[in-house]
């Protein structure tokens, strides 16, 4: 097909029953187990999995766990409450608290920012985040540490590649612990666990390797964010989902997709990606999206970077047999 500004749109019904027949396949004639457990986020990914996998194998064989820890935004196990409870399935709200700090210990993270901001203090928040305005104007790739002070004003603090990594660490930790629990609750109904990355996540390299990459299957990894959306429609997620910015929330200051990682609006965002990753050329992405051709050369260098730099997230542990 000719690319056009359509060239995302799917047949929502269609790819909903396509998506349920593997999950159904996966747990029952694959992984022969008697149903499916979906971390439940408050976000749109994980809700539409959550939705699908009661079609493919029905609400009793469906279990959603939210998994909060002290830093998390309120209103994430409040959407997903809500979503489970519209769904019918069993859910249940574990703190993962204690795990994450068994782990990495939040006062380890403390010492580090405060070794970085000294004004901070435990209790204040704090996020990183990336320039947003990609295709606006040529900018360096660097993260910056922002915490809120007790008095309600921002400080900043650009990151050198080892602050970043071990700020990224500690939020990693969280979403490993998650899929620690999960995995307990899987194993001991004898069911799967399901992912919830979806294919922008996947090409670009937005998610954990053994947190959110370490699942037994990933019934959406082909579908784009635009994609789901069109699914969540369909399914009639509740509103409070479908309207909330995508966000890692594992930062306790609130940052959205954007912000964190992807430096491009989501209106923009898989239509770009589309056109990179199927070869078509910038002259022709930028006349059909409408957009300057120097943002498009910008968001395809980009895409190139995170997918390379990335490479090993999408690849099994390398094995010398």
């Amino acid at each position: 097909m000719k690319f056009n500004s359509d060239i995302l749109k799917i047949d929502p019904a269609m790819e909903t029953r396509r998506v349920a027949d593997f999950i159904a396949d996966q747990a029952k004639n694959v992984y022969r187990r008697s149903g499916v457990v979906v971390g439940l986020s408050g976000g749109i990914d994980s809700a539409v999995v959550a939705a699908i996998a009661v079609e493919a194998v029905g609400k009793e064989h469906v279990v959603g766990l939210i998994l909060p820890e002290k830093e998390s935004n309120p209103v994430s196990s409040s959407f997903a409450a809500k979503h489970a409870k519209e769904l019918g399935i069993e859910f249940h709200e574990v703190d993962i608290t204690p795990t994450v700090d068994s782990v990495g210990g939040y006062n380890k993270r403390d010492e580090y920012i405060s070794s970085l901001i000294p004004e901070y203090e435990p209790g204040c928040k704090y996020n990183i985040s990336l320039p947003t305005d990609l295709l606006e104007r040529d900018s360096f790739n660097f993260y910056v540490l922002q915490v809120q002070l007790p008095d309600g004003t921002i400080a900043k603090k650009r990151l050198v590649a080892d602050a970043f990594r071990a700020i990224t660490s500690f939020a990693n930790i969280k979403i490993r612990s998650r899929m620690l629990h999960l995995y307990y609750e899987a194993e001991r109904r004898h069911m799967i666990v399901a992912g919830t990355t979806n294919r922008t996540e996947m090409i670009l390299g937005d998610f954990c390797k053994y947190g959110d990459g370490g699942t037994d299957i990933e019934a959406i990894a082909y579908l784009y964010k635009n994609q789901i959306y069109q699914i969540a429609d369909y399914l009639q997620v509740i509103p409070e989902i479908i309207q909330r910015s995508p966000s890692p929330d594992t930062f306790s200051l609130p940052v959205t997709d954007q912000e964190f990682f992807f430096r491009i609006p989501f209106d923009r965002l898989d239509h770009l990606l589309y056109a990179w990753e199927n070869k078509i050329s910038e002259d022709v992405t930028a006349e059909v999206l409408d957009l300057p051709i120097e943002a498009v050369k910008r968001s395809f260098k980009d895409f190139t970077a995170k997918n390379r730099a990335t490479a090993h997230l999408r690849e099994m542990p390398h094995a010398l047999l």
